[in-house]
């Protein structure tokens, strides 16, 4: 059995990638109004500042109703997914057709169906939910902590031949980075003033917070929002981001490549910085820092190590 805690928010994935199955599992909120999810087709990282992975979410959740929401079985893709639904109300979400689930603390067994873009959910024994038209259609399975405990048990896959989904159609695949936050406390940084709130590193500002790794060559990305001026981050080899043009008010993603010899700066998808650098001797090595000048939130801290 998988107990989760359901803190911090985030998604636990296998290690590869899904593309056209059948997924059993039995799961349980342990307590009323429990909310978490099955993730498929999801892409390997988080979406820009969410502790969420664009892909096909399968609801998991108990005892809340809404007009836009059931706890019987809900499908939606989410962050840059795509799906149509069957029996929608408009929009991307698909609804069961009837109720079946129990309440907390009972037992649910979920049938999910995947196949060439298609997804069909049985709950308890009985059909309720489908779509179609996914995208991506090949990708990660992730079980989802959302805010409450909930434990799954017996879960089992059957995969189906391939439908020979086009590369769009793929989710982005894992690449070697790992977190450098674990959204519980400030293990592996050092600094004052700043507060571990689930998924998100959050300051007033003023102090900055140090990993205590160092770090010389390296590909990082990280998710900022603050003033909407400065790019508040310091790093080996590169030094202060400060200003950085078109910078959001909303979540930024920062993403830097220091290699001997190369420097890049990519800002929310696009190179804004690209250097050649005529570089003999080895490069320092030095922490992380981030050094806000006003309240800021972070997330979702990547780093993979270069060679």
């Amino acid at each position: 059995m998988i107990h989760c805690t359901g803190k911090p928010i985030g998604e636990l994935r296998t290690l590869r990638m899904y593309e056209n199955f059948i997924l059993e599992m039995e799961w349980r909120h342990l307590q009323p109004k429990g909310n978490a999810g099955l993730f498929v087709w999801a892409d390997a990282y988080t979406a820009k500042g969410v502790p969420f992975h664009r892909g096909v979410e399968v609801q998991i959740l108990d005892g809340r109703e809404g007009a836009g929401h059931t706890s019987d079985g809900d499908i939606f893709p989410i962050h840059g997914a795509k799906m149509t639904p069957l029996n929608g109300r408009g929009g991307s979400r698909a609804f069961p057709t009837e109720k079946r689930s129990k309440p907390s603390p009972q037992w649910n067994h979920y049938r999910v169906v995947c196949n060439n873009g298609e997804i069909s959910l049985a709950v308890n024994g009985k059909v309720v939910t489908r779509g179609k038209a996914a995208s991506p259609r090949k990708g990660y399975i992730c079980l989802e902590s959302e805010g409450s405990p909930v434990q799954f048990r017996n879960l089992k896959i059957k995969e189906l031949p391939s439908t020979n989904p086009k590369p769009e159609e793929i989710a982005k695949a894992e690449s070697g980075f790992h977190s450098l936050y674990n959204g519980i406390d400030l293990a592996g940084w050092r600094g004052k003033g700043w507060t571990a709130n689930d998924w998100r590193l959050t300051t007033k500002g003023g102090s900055p917070l140090r990993t205590e790794k160092k770090f010389t060559s390296y590909v990082m990305f990280v998710d900022f929002r603050g003033n909407g001026i400065e790019a508040p981050l310091e790093l080996p080899n590169v030094g202060a981001l400060g200003e950085l043009k078109n910078l959001s008010k909303g979540w930024n993603r920062v993403r830097v490549t220091r290699r001997l010899g190369e420097s890049i700066i990519e800002l929310n998808g696009k190179v804004v910085s690209h250097f050649k650098l005529c570089e003999s001797g080895p490069l320092k090595s030095g922490p992380f820092i981030l050094n806000p000048k006003v309240a800021t939130q972070f997330a979702n801290i990547f780093v993979k190590e270069l060679k």
